[in-house]
């Protein structure tokens, strides 16, 4: 048993060291973010050089989505059994190039092969991160721990519109560009490269972490192989209810996250006429102070709740983040001063990004170990299809469904209140069975 088990103060103590992986492991997950959500910048004059649909655009993003999950399961059988901070620096490296080379490419599907790249290196962090963290931190301090860790993908969301804003702004409406080798290409080409470069500086902070020891769970008698998919299967067995509650529920709000997010660049261009580009550097600013602030915000929340004695504090504080977000959605896209839609976009993002970080945390909390690795692919894998699917569903019914200049206001309210209620209405039910699950995990755990 752990020596720590009877000294409460111990049991929650994270050295400063820990923090500091966090802090490392989340700067790559801001990097990541910046790269993959370059692509929500470039949506308009892309459209206008390349002659592509809202449809092809949002395909871009869910080409992506696709393989990165799919990438994620080889992954994380690498994650459970070799170094995950080894695993991650190659990711860095790999997803850096990938997003130099959108900038580099011609053609649709060349374009989409690239974004692949792009999808298949960032499949490494999550999967690593979680099963790092978990031999790092005390369980009932993982939901801060992944709050704090997915700040990263908030602020490079965030950055990524406002860096990408001013390269879009400066390049838009600028002559194509000749490189060496490679040739003529569009200036707006141009911003995967810029962004892709800072990429490879990531490299040099992962010397300054070293791969954390591993740690084990107690085991029954005729029990799958420890660290096996057979345990795979058979937690996911065990915990079925917990399980397919959680994993839904948290797609439908990544869904409508990706979705609301992608296409609001468009939405401020579309519906108010500002130029996506000019509306982004604001957005941008806004989504990495609220956006940050609310994840952090959800983390330090569970972390109260779970020390006051509920155990399903994450799950509380992400249901009540995302019901204060659909309505103030449902509001915006009917304000007609667009001053007033950026200041209602503050508590939105706020709000919004309550869940994530929570997911993850429970998630975290009520699996062993040493299948870590996997099961963050697993539910990545899940996951996945609201991430993939969210752009394009939006793009549809802004092309054939809501066909009007501003349609892009309704596809965007119609998945918040149809996806949203729905996961939330997921979530809620399993929270009962969620803390079964996790006082079964606690019965479980051995420390070494």
């Amino acid at each position: 048993m752990s020596t720590n088990a009877g000294d409460p103060t111990r049991a929650h103590y994270v050295s400063p060291y820990a923090w500091w992986v966090v802090i490392v492991l989340a700067i790559a997950l801001l990097v990541s973010y910046i790269d993959r959500q370059i692509l929500a910048l470039v949506v308009e004059p892309m459209k206008a050089d390349l002659g592509y649909s809202d449809t092809q655009v949002g395909w871009l993003y869910g080409g992506f989505a696709i393989f990165y999950a799919l990438a994620g399961l080889p992954i994380a059988y690498l994650v459970d059994s070799r170094s995950r901070k080894g695993l991650i620096a190659w990711g860095v490296f790999l997803w850096s190039l990938a997003t130099m080379a959108c900038g580099m490419v011609r053609g649709f599907w060349a374009l989409f092969a690239a974004r692949i790249g792009v999808g298949a290196g960032e499949a490494t962090v999550m999967p690593a991160t979680y099963s790092m963290l978990g031999d790092l931190m005390p369980r009932q301090r993982l939901p801060l721990a992944l709050s704090i860790f997915q700040v990263g993908a908030i602020v490079g969301s965030g950055l990524a519109f406002v860096v990408g804003g001013y390269v879009v702004s400066w390049v838009r409406h600028a002559d194509p560009v000749t490189l060496p080798v490679i040739g003529e290409v569009f200036s707006w080409q141009m911003t995967f490269i810029y962004v892709g470069l800072p990429g490879l500086l990531v490299l040099f902070l992962f010397m300054t972490i070293r791969e954390p020891v591993r740690r084990h769970t107690k085991t029954q008698a005729g029990q799958a192989q420890v660290g096996s998919w057979a345990q795979v299967w058979e937690f996911y067995r065990v915990n079925a209810k917990a399980l397919l509650p959680h994993h839904l529920g948290f797609t439908c709000l990544v869904l409508i996250g990706y979705a609301f997010v992608f296409w609001s660049p468009s939405f401020f261009e579309r519906v108010h006429g500002m130029p996506a580009e000019e509306a982004s550097i604001i957005y941008g600013y806004i989504f990495v102070i609220a956006g940050g602030s609310g994840s952090v915000f959800a983390g330090v929340l569970a972390d109260r709740l779970a020390r006051r004695g509920r155990v399903d504090g994450s799950l509380i504080s992400a249901i009540l983040g995302v019901s204060l977000f659909l309505p103030i959605v449902v509001i915006i896209q009917f304000v007609p001063n667009l001053t007033w839609v950026f200041i209602l976009y503050a508590p939105a993002l706020f709000m919004m990004n309550t869940p994530f970080g929570m997911a993850h945390g429970a998630l975290a909390q009520i699996t062993p170990a040493e299948i870590r690795g996997r099961v963050a692919a697993v539910y990545t894998l899940v996951t996945s299809i609201g991430n993939a699917i969210g752009p394009p569903i939006a793009g549809f019914l802004s092309d054939d469904v809501f066909t009007s200049d501003d349609g892009v206001r309704y596809s965007i309210m119609t998945m918040v209140c149809l996806f949203g209620g729905i996961g939330l209405a997921v979530i809620w039910y399993g929270r009962k069975h969620f803390e079964v699950a996790l006082r079964r995990a606690a019965e479980q755990e051995e420390a070494i």
